[in-house]
């Protein structure tokens, strides 16, 4: 019988310990384990307003929320979430699986031209932790090259970027 009572003691206090508040979980920039803790899952995924007007001619940085950690720097290996808009239709594409909510964040290098050309001086400055909004013109998105899926050639896109690291 004690020992049913101490087992269900430990199973009460593991179930406490596991409705802990969301401090108990890692928070973008304090670990580079993504396996066990992804910020985006837990969150909606962002949303942009397209506004009802021409295109911007040239990149459009806009900070939803300032990070607290560590500045983005060329050279260091940025891991990001991301979704993307097309600023024509307002409509979300896809440019791989790992964009918001999914798997994996994307990891590129920041100014080694590894992703669309405006995420280069678009990121540069941001802090880990932060989400930032690009609006980005075709000539620093895709051009008049291939598009992925939903974007044509010369389309001006819309990324909402949430720097989780940065080494």
């Amino acid at each position: 019988m004690r020992v049913l009572v101490v087992l269900g003691a430990v199973g009460v206090m593991a179930a406490f310990a596991a409705c802990g508040d969301d401090d108990s979980i890692s928070r973008s920039g304090e670990s580079g384990d993504f396996d066990t803790a992804r910020s985006s899952l837990a969150k909606p995924k962002p949303k942009v307003r397209i506004p009802n007007r021409p295109p911007p001619k040239k990149l459009v940085v806009s900070d939803r929320r300032i990070g607290t950690g560590k500045v983005a720097r060329v050279g260091d290996e940025l891991s990001v979430e991301y979704v993307a808009y097309n600023y024509r239709t307002g409509k979300e594409f896809h440019l791989e699986t790992r964009h918001w909510g999914h798997d994996e964040p994307a990891v590129f290098e920041l100014g080694a031209g590894e992703a669309v050309p405006g995420w280069d001086p678009g990121l540069r400055g941001m802090k880990i932790g932060g989400l930032r909004e690009l609006t980005i013109p075709p000539r620093l998105a895709y051009g008049a090259g291939i598009s992925p899926p939903g974007v044509r050639p010369n389309d001006t896109v819309v990324f909402v970027i949430e720097l989780l690291d940065a080494d």
